[in-house]
């Protein structure tokens, strides 16, 4: 089968379901599953943050088409299912954006000003998610499929399956809305030492388990810290970890200036070139 590119994206839908065609489809791709493609849609996702965060446009237009290609590659899994197909995806979308923007659309008497203010945008949209989850368990039955399993939690709504940093912060900004929270995150920074303390106090037990769960506390309450002050921890430790590369690029291009190799090199060298590093930041 012969197919040329194009922006339409019925192209794209076209060549999905070429490659998933019994006999004439890519081996590899009629293997998969929803399962098996799960992990490649998530680090989709976060190769376009990375591109965003990288300020690289080109390459997020590179990232963009590789995660549109996942709802692609699960909606044309479902339609051989018989269970739904892209379009019935874009119709659910495009029905959602317009209910939850109803200042926008027209299809409430509000303007975006009455819409905008804090009490009124977030009473309608927990109004509009409670309908819109009210109609999917009809429409569920009306399927005649069991009604969707839910843990009976407050939380039970929040993905295992996001990066464990957002899923902590989903999981402390759900219990926030019953009160359970600090107001001040000077007390979030007060935790933060008691978690580093009792993660120093396993340190002489060798304990790699008890380690590993008070090393999880930490984090927990790091996550905490970045919810208060509305920074994204992930984005956060994204920065960070570009910062590193940047300064050991520095070392390593001038390691050899110290007249030792980045084997060879003492770790007080090494320091004073990342020390030399940070200036240029």
């Amino acid at each position: 089968m012969s197919l040329t590119p194009s922006r339409d994206i019925v192209r794209l839908l076209e060549i999905m379901k070429a490659l998933r065609t019994p006999e004439t489809g890519c081996p590899w791709d009629l293997e998969q599953d929803f399962k098996s493609i799960a992990p490649y849609t998530i680090e989709e996702a976060c190769e376009v943050a990375d591109a965003i965060e990288r300020d690289d446009m080109e390459d997020l237009r590179l990232e963009l088409g590789d995660l549109l290609l996942q709802s692609v590659y699960h909606a044309q899994m479902a339609s051989e299912a018989g269970l739904f197909d892209f379009g019935d995806v874009v119709e659910g979308i495009t029905r959602k954006m317009i209910r939850r923007h109803p200042h926008v659309f027209g299809t409430e008497d509000v303007t975006a000003q009455e819409y905008s203010a804090k009490g009124m945008a977030e009473n309608t949209w927990e109004r509009i998610k409670a309908e819109e989850k009210a109609e999917a368990a009809a429409l569920r039955q009306a399927k005649g499929l069991p009604p969707k399993t839910k843990a009976p939690s407050l939380l039970g709504d929040v993905p295992n399956a996001l990066p464990a940093l957002a899923c902590a912060v989903k999981l402390q900004k759900k219990a926030s809305k019953v009160g359970f929270d600090w107001n001040d995150p000077h007390a979030v920074i007060k935790k933060i030492r008691e978690e580093l303390d009792e993660f120093e106090s396993e340190l002489s037990a060798q304990d790699t388990e008890a380690q590993t769960d008070e090393l999880g506390d930490i984090l927990f309450a790091l996550a905490n810290l970045a919810r208060h002050q509305k920074i994204d921890p992930d984005t956060a430790l994204r920065r960070t970890n570009m910062k590193f590369r940047k300064r050991f690029a520095h070392i390593e291009s001038h390691i050899m200036d110290t007249g030792y190799t980045l084997e060879e090199a003492p770790l007080e060298v090494m320091d004073q070139l990342w020390n030399d590093a940070k200036k240029l930041d």
